[in-house]
């Protein structure tokens, strides 16, 4: 089941966050680059701020968090699978309804383990760049999904 975010999931949504960065991207990044990505002491007021400036969407399966995503404009932000639900679809049924809601091309700041993901849904990489945090360098891909004016119409059918 898909449901709205709400504040009370934030600090739920930054532990599933945290632990999948260490379990699944643990095979593309060094300790020191997944310690720089995922601290375990996001602040949870930023998140839950910026959660509410976009439209975020939280997988629940059986009274459990299994995953999350959001999107801001036509910009997909975050899109995390808790690391015992991989490859069930939910990371598919999260991002089919982050889509839904863009017009035009969609745009994402794939990880090295999400690109595949992004490319089989028609994502393509637009260039791969390395980006700072906390002094640490990480390499992820700038991807991008054009759609055209009728792949987004299809959605606004009621």
């Amino acid at each position: 089941m898909l449901r709205e975010y709400r504040s009370s999931d934030c600090d739920e949504l930054i532990r599933l966050f945290y632990n999948t960065v260490h379990t699944i991207n643990a095979r593309d990044y060094d300790p020191d680059q997944l310690d720089a990505w995922a601290t375990g002491s996001e602040d949870a007021a930023v998140w839950d701020a910026s959660f509410k400036r976009h439209r975020c969407f939280v997988a629940v399966r059986n009274g459990v968090i299994v995953g999350f995503g959001d999107i801001d404009g036509s910009y997909i932000d975050r899109l995390y699978v808790h690391h015992d639900h991989q490859g069930q679809g939910i990371g598919s049924a999260i991002c089919d309804r982050l889509e839904s809601l863009a017009s035009g091309s969609l745009t994402t700041h794939a990880s090295i383990t999400a690109r595949p993901f992004f490319e089989k849904r028609g994502y393509t990489v637009v260039k791969e760049q390395q980006v700072e945090r906390r002094g640490v360098m990480l390499t992820n891909y700038v991807m991008e999904k054009k759609r055209t004016a009728e792949d987004s119409d299809e959605h606004d059918i009621v």
